[in-house]
């Protein structure tokens, strides 16, 4: 019999859990991101902070962390489950209607942030490797403090929000290139010399065959094991996708993270897109989180306290160069002032990735190790600063919006458009006359072969359970037009409409119903219209008979309408629950 392993060995994964759970509910009363309190909380109960008390008081090391190491190797994975989500997010679409912001802003304020820091670098005395190092780490802002920032304070949608969101987003498309460049800095510090390319050409080759099994397996996988309809199996299998994908670019000299930022976009274009956003998500805010302890536990406090005026006008230095090149470039592109400083100061710290950029210099020998933990003590610094910096742009940038001449996609999805849930024959029906009236939609179901057919058939059809809320969100109903739900499933009809009414009390929402008593209980769901089938029926069968005995179409037409609005009236009733839920609902939109 094996012995059972030491509750130590688990003790610090335990403490991070509890951690979790304390931090991440705290700080979103406050209405700060999570992640600076995983910063905090890390510098908290790291060797350098309270740590140090362990020799004093024995009783604080069962509540911090006296081994960082340990949670080294599982907190890389935040990064690597964060850059798969960047890549799934993507899409062609997307990336064409933002192209003039997110190839133009975003290059010009990448290329222009790095070649200042790196020819500050060089004054500084520094080597040209180092100095790359540095400005390219810099150059970057963090997506995952700032986006939540932004949509915390409703200002996603404002022009200032769609600039930074396109920054953002060309910084995500650079980490890949950066990492890899690097990598060969790296390798040829001694000298740049054509043949140590070489040694790439394993870590080329490896990319273009995890580019071509991802094409010709992932797709078929998923779509197995969504036949199965299990979703612990589905769970299992998006798993592997990120952790096999992130191990194959590891075995071939590249990063984890970029293999799975590859696996990402492979997968964004198919109709498991949602499904696999839906399910990756916890697993990612929880590593991620755990990544940003791991930063945490490696600040070494009393380097502040004995480097402070170095460290602290490092950490103001890079906010000001940054807000100051964003917004140079910013006005290049034509941005109103109060936008482009808006945009400047919400991109003016620096970003997790200059962590991982940092560290993988520190290790390649680079960086002097001093000068490497100096900068990163300096861009944390800079992160805790964002939610201030942030007000302070929405200040100056005023409430602006996008002009309506010219609408744009929300960061997350593209332009409104109807969602059809149920994508059988009376969806496909739908689908068409919406298509015959050219209404943008897109549609979910529940069954992987009508999607995947869908797909086919050049449909933007995704496969997935739409009564989840953060499927619906990632479908994007907080921006959609109308919601059918067409489903022949009365408990899942009444939950899709039960969560779409609870994200958007303002969304038209048409619903099926198999009987009077169903769409009686979708009204007091919430949905503003239910088309019964048996009333339906009866209605059609009743029209055809009278028109086929000589009854005159008009006369037959107008009695059909007036006894369809009789079922409504009397479906949804004064006297009803549903009637005095909308009258409730009326009465605080009104407010």
């Amino acid at each position: 019999m094996q012995p059972a392993a030491p509750v130590g060995g688990y003790k610090d994964l335990v403490l991070f859990l509890a951690t979790a759970g304390v931090v991440v509910p705290l700080f979103k009363r406050l209405k700060i991101s999570p992640v600076l309190g995983f910063l905090a909380a890390g510098v908290a109960l790291g060797p350098f902070g309270l740590g140090r008390l362990d020799q004093a008081l024995p009783w604080l090391a069962g509540v911090t962390v006296t081994d960082p190491g340990e949670m080294d190797q599982l907190a890389e994975f935040g990064v690597v489950f964060l850059l798969f989500m960047i890549g799934l997010e993507l899409s062609w679409g997307r990336l064409r209607r933002m192209r003039g912001l997110v190839f133009g802003l975003g290059l010009a304020q990448v290329a222009l942030t790095a070649a200042v820091l790196y020819a500050v670098a060089r004054f500084a005395g520094l080597s040209v490797q180092a100095a790359a190092s540095i400005g390219a780490a810099l150059a970057l802002s963090s997506t995952a403090i700032v986006m939540p920032v932004l949509a915390e304070t409703n200002r996603l949608q404002s022009e200032a929000g769609r600039a930074t969101f396109a920054v953002l987003l060309f910084q995500d498309l650079a980490v890949a290139p950066i990492v890899v460049t690097l990598a060969v800095i790296g390798h040829a510090r001694s000298g740049f010399d054509a043949r140590q390319f070489l040694a790439f050409v394993p870590a080329a080759i490896g990319l273009v065959v995890i580019v071509v099994a991802g094409r010709l397996l992932l797709r078929p996988m998923l779509k197995s094991v969504a036949r199965a309809k299990s979703q612990e199996l589905f769970v299992a299998a998006c798993l592997l996708v990120v952790i096999g994908a992130g191990l194959a670019s590891a075995a071939a000299g590249l990063s984890m993270a970029v293999g799975a930022f590859v696996a990402g976009l492979l997968l964004a274009e198919t109709e498991y897109r949602h499904e696999v956003e839906v399910t990756i998500e916890p697993f990612k805010g929880l590593l991620l989180g755990l990544f940003f302890v791991s930063v945490g536990l490696s600040l070494n406090l009393s380097r502040l306290m004995v480097r402070p005026v170095e460290i602290l006008g490092l950490a103001a230095g890079l906010i000001a160069a940054k807000a100051v090149i964003t917004f140079v470039a910013a006005r290049l592109f034509r941005l109103k002032t109060g936008v482009a400083a808006e945009t400047a100061l919400s991109l003016a710290a620096g970003g997790e990735f200059a962590f991982v950029i940092l560290t993988t210099a520190i290790a390649a020998g680079v960086i002097p190790r001093h000068l490497g933990q100096n900068v990163v003590m300096a861009a944390t610094l800079t992160m805790f600063a964002i939610p201030a910096l942030s007000a302070l742009g929405a200040r100056l940038g005023g409430r602006s919006k996008a002009p309506t001449s010219v609408p744009e996609p929300s960061p997350y999805e593209g332009p409104a458009r109807v969602l059809v849930v149920g994508y059988g024959r009376v969806g496909r029906m739908v689908g068409d006359m919406l298509t015959r009236h050219d209404i943008p939609w897109a549609a979910v179901d529940r069954e992987a072969r009508a999607a995947e057919a869908a797909r086919a058939a050049g449909k933007d059809v995704f496969f997935g359970d739409a009564s989840r809320r953060e499927f619906l969100m990632r479908l994007g109903v907080d921006t959609a037009r109308a919601l059918v739900v067409t489903m022949d499933a009365p408990e899942a009809a009444e939950a899709t409409v039960a969560a779409a009414r609870d994200l958007r009390p303002d969304l038209t929402i048409v619903a099926r119903a198999r009987d009077t008593r169903h769409a009686q209980r979708l009204y007091a769901l919430g949905a503003t219209d239910v088309v019964p089938e048996t009333v339906e029926a009866s209605l059609q069968l009743s029209e055809a008979v009278l028109i086929d005995i000589g009854t005159p179409m008009g006369l037959v037409i107008a009695s059909i309408h007036e006894r369809r609005d009789e079922y409504r009236k009397a479906l949804n009733r004064p006297d009803t629950p549903s009637s005095r839920i909308r009258r409730a609902r009326d009465a605080l939109k009104r407010r």
